[in-house]
């Protein structure tokens, strides 16, 4: 089995500092009065997770078959609940990419590939979000 571990350490206010196999990532509460706002929330950081763990699997299976593309990026948009504790539970994630017209079924066939075999996160999120996703062709 697999295992991870993140230290994470307080540094003031409501800030704290985790150390990911040597990367730092702040992370704060811009809501808290106290707030000096020295990163992103904790939240928001699973919607980057999200997103990159998807982006990277897409982009893996593009190279395995062939697929030239450019412009690619990932929009996340989530919608917490009205009670506490609240969680994400509506999201969207939107792909946007410019790639040739005959790629498009190799596109929808990666994220596909993503979102129902190979991205954990996204499989994480499923179980406590309602999970839609979009492709905008540049």
């Amino acid at each position: 089995m697999t295992t991870h571990n993140v230290n994470t350490v307080f540094n003031q206010h409501v800030s704290f500092t985790a150390d990911i196999d040597g990367h730092k990532i702040t992370m704060d509460d811009p809501t808290d009065e106290s707030s000096d706002n020295s990163g992103p929330s904790p939240k928001r950081l699973m919607l980057a997770a999200l997103a990159g763990c998807t982006g990277i699997d897409i982009v893996s299976i593009l190279h395995k078959m062939k697929v030239e593309f450019s412009q690619f990026s990932i929009n996340v948009h989530a919608a917490l609940t009205n009670e506490h504790p609240k969680y994400y539970n509506l999201v969207k994630i939107t792909y946007k990419i410019k790639l040739a017209e005959e790629d498009k079924p190799k596109m929808i066939k990666a994220v596909s590939l993503s979102t129902e075999k190979y991205c954990g996160v996204f499989a994480m999120f499923k179980a406590f979000a309602k999970m839609d996703t979009e492709i905008d062709y540049l």
